[in-house]
């Protein structure tokens, strides 16, 4: 699709939208209160706010390849920050998805080298879960896998981030959670990798 398609497109969409709608761009530009951060990888087959059918204003994103929560990334960090102290979001999804290709590359030794240096991360997961990715004989499947622990590990890496665990001290509500997007069936799959000020605070004193 070209960019002049793109304009194009969104033309007829802002025009179908005025037309049922009158006032739905003011009611939209009013107020940016939206209820959840979703961090999710780059990759074009997986937008979120068609994915999960939420419209303008419900979702503050963050986009990187793999989905990755590092605390050495300036630009999730200031995201995060926002949409905690100065949006109040509820809840932050992260979601992983099948077939991903910077977590393929993480497998790999092919990729470019600044994809190869931003995936660093997902080795780590691997090297963490080494005999248990070993034991899968199927690549598909080690891959399927591998996109799951990367998940549940920026889940835990996001839980321990200065600023959900302030939010948390204050008194907040907030949770953090992952699902995994399959690209041929359009389903999210909840990982049961939930965490809560109450989760936050039990780990806290088992440690």
């Amino acid at each position: 699709m070209s960019y002049r398609a793109l304009l194009e497109n969104n033309r007829r969409w802002a025009g179908e939208r005025t037309l049922a709608d009158p006032s739905y761009f003011r009611r939209v530009a009013r107020e940016h209160r939206p209820h959840t951060l979703f961090i999710g990888c780059s990759d074009a087959r997986v937008p979120a706010d068609v994915i999960t059918q939420s419209g303008p204003g419900e979702l503050f994103m963050h986009r990187n390849i793999a989905n990755q929560a590092l605390a050495t990334d300036a630009n999730l960090q200031s995201a995060l920050q926002y949409a905690v102290e100065a949006l109040g979001v509820q809840d932050i999804v992260v979601c992983g998805h099948e077939g991903c290709g910077g977590v393929r590359a993480a497998m790999q030794s092919e990729a470019p080298p600044l994809v190869d240096t931003w995936v660093a991360g997902v080795r780590t997961v691997m090297r963490l879960h080494d005999a248990e990715l070993r034991a899968i004989g199927d690549d598909d499947l080690r891959l399927a896998h591998l996109v799951e622990l990367n998940v549940m590990e920026q889940v835990r890496s996001m839980a321990r981030m200065p600023v959900v665990r302030e939010a948390w001290a204050g008194g907040a509500s907030l949770r953090v959670h992952g699902c995994v997007y399959d690209l041929r069936s359009g389903l999210l799959r909840d990982l049961g990798a939930t965490v809560d000020p109450n989760a936050a605070l039990g780990a806290r004193r088992a440690g």
